[in-house]
């Protein structure tokens, strides 16, 4: 396949890897509404951010939005829109490494972009997500007036790049029918099963097994067109007229067609590449949705809310998992919360709070902008706001002493199993994973600091240990061990001295 090459691309490629791994810390007075929700905004630098979720949400997420700068050379305020094309390729890159470890087996990104850099976008996606996994390139119309200053051909179109985690079993919804496609569906004969509509009986092609009479109900008899054939086999239309689902005109006398019944259409439409601004909302929409809450500090290139409803109505189910790690006005998070789906925005800057926080305290209590009359929001809910706080390891590599056992635990389990790992980590077992048993002794997790009290592997801390006799093969964490290897071997135990063996994600 080929892959696209740029200027300190073999940097870009191990940038996520050399991400700082940081704690996330709650701002308890930033946080708002229910305290029972698992709805994080958390503001800081993206790479970081999105780092410090692995080890907890690896592989949960759902459905991912991002709308990235567009490196279009028109800088504004709010982000450095004006990055050379390396450095913006070197910036999407290990966010997308990041992205995809978080993306859940059957879940989908979806990534707003324009034609600058739509088409190297799609490559290095295509390298980092797997080009058999990409699903569309979706065309938004996000403007409807021309613009007359425009130099060449005016573009009023933005792209969605659609990619699946693995497309054989990702999930995308169907659009719900409209009114308009209902009523289109109409029952002049009073036929029973309800409503229907009807379709074309020739084929567009001569097939001999298919080219013959049909007599209609008045008695005259009717052959296909030069060229063409019935859809349906001779043996088929005693069955089909007995069953009344060919129609023949009003006075019977007319060439067949086929009735389908809307009983018998599915409940909903696959989505088209094509999104109009009259289905989806446009910028100038979008503006009008962020003036109610922000009206001196308005983002250049907004999404409107029936957009993000359309993203996540095709991507997600309710109480499904949404991630924005380009938060801006905080659109992804509002949309969620109003469409009841569980959400993390990640947004740079003071627009953390000035836009995105501002913004959810009012969804919480109830706006009526945007979708809400249309999915009927009345308010509730809750989210909790994060910063970035100290990194778990130093320059060296050493673990930072002020790391909780939590954190040190859910960063262990993730580094050996690639999963996140489940329940409140409260326990020195933190959990079995094909049949290797995991241990982790720290920061007195059975009692207190002394060797005996538990960071250290002694003969009686092993035998303080829950499930250890029954345990085939067992991995252990601890500050150092003093037990020989004779006795671990027989054992058949692991020891991984922290903070050596504990590796950087």
């Amino acid at each position: 396949m080929p892959i696209l090459h740029w200027l300190n691309k073999d940097q870009a490629v191990t940038a996520a890897q050399k991400s700082t791994y940081r704690l996330l810390e709650e701002v308890p007075e930033l946080s708002y509404g229910d305290a029972d929700n698992e709805n994080l905004l958390i503001q800081g630098d993206n790479l970081e951010a999105l780092k410090a979720l692995i080890p907890f949400y690896a592989g949960k997420v759902k459905c991912i939005f991002i709308d990235p700068p567009y490196n279009t050379k028109s800088a504004f305020e709010h982000y450095d829109d004006n990055l050379e094309h390396s450095k913006w390729l070197s910036m999407i890159y290990p966010r997308l490494e990041l992205l995809r470890e978080l993306l859940s087996e059957d879940g989908s990104i979806w990534i707003t972009i324009d034609d600058h850099e739509a088409h190297y976008l799609k490559v290095i996606c295509d390298e980092v997500f797997g080009r058999s996994n990409f699903i569309a390139n979706t065309v938004w119309q996000r403007k409807f007036a021309p613009q007359n200053d425009a130099k060449l051909i005016d573009a009023n179109h933005d792209n969605i790049l659609v990619f699946a985690k693995n497309i054989n079993i990702v999930q995308i919804n169907l659009l719900p029918r409209s009114a308009e496609m209902d009523a289109r569906y109409k029952n002049p004969d009073k036929d029973p099963r309800g409503p229907w509509t009807s379709g074309d009986s020739l084929r567009r092609e001569f097939r001999e097994y298919a080219y013959y009479e049909i007599t209609t109900p008045s008695g005259r008899k009717v052959l296909p067109p030069p060229g063409s054939s019935w859809r349906f086999n001779k043996e088929e239309v005693p069955r089909l007229i007995a069953e009344n689902r060919l129609w023949f005109g009003v006075d019977g006398t007319g060439v067949p067609r086929i009735k389908r019944f809307l009983s018998d259409v599915k409940q909903g439409v696959i989505a088209q590449t094509i999104w109009p601004h009259t289905d989806v909302g446009n910028t100038q929409e979008a503006k009008k949705e962020i003036i109610k809450f922000n009206s001196s500090d308005i983002f250049d290139t907004p999404k409107p809310e029936r957009l993000m409803q359309r993203v996540l109505h095709l991507a997600t189910n309710p109480n499904d998992l949404v991630l924005d790690s380009f938060l801006g006005s905080g659109t992804t998070a509002a949309v969620a919360h109003k469409m009841n789906r569980r959400y993390i925005g990640i947004e740079m800057g003071e627009h953390a709070q000035t836009h995105c926080q501002t913004r959810l305290k009012k969804v919480v209590d109830g706006e009526q902008g945007g979708i809400s009359k249309t999915v009927d929001w009345q308010g509730g809910g809750g989210f909790r706001f994060f910063k970035l706080g100290e990194a778990v390891f130093d320059e060296y590599g050493s673990l930072n002493t002020a790391i909780k056992f939590p954190t040190l635990a859910a960063h262990i389990w993730y580094l050996e199993n690639k999963t996140p790992l489940q329940g409140s980590a409260d326990n020195p077992l933190l959990g079995i994973h094909n049949g290797t048993a995991y241990y982790l002794l720290y920061n007195g997790i059975l009692g207190d600091r002394r060797p005996q009290g538990g960071n250290v592997l002694t003969s009686a801390v092993l035998n303080e240990l829950p499930d250890i006799q029954s345990q085939q093969k067992i991995v252990i964490y601890g500050e150092s061990c003093r037990l020989g290897s004779a006795r671990l071997q027989q054992a058949n135990i692991t020891f991984k001295q922290i903070p050596y063996d504990v590796g950087m994600l």
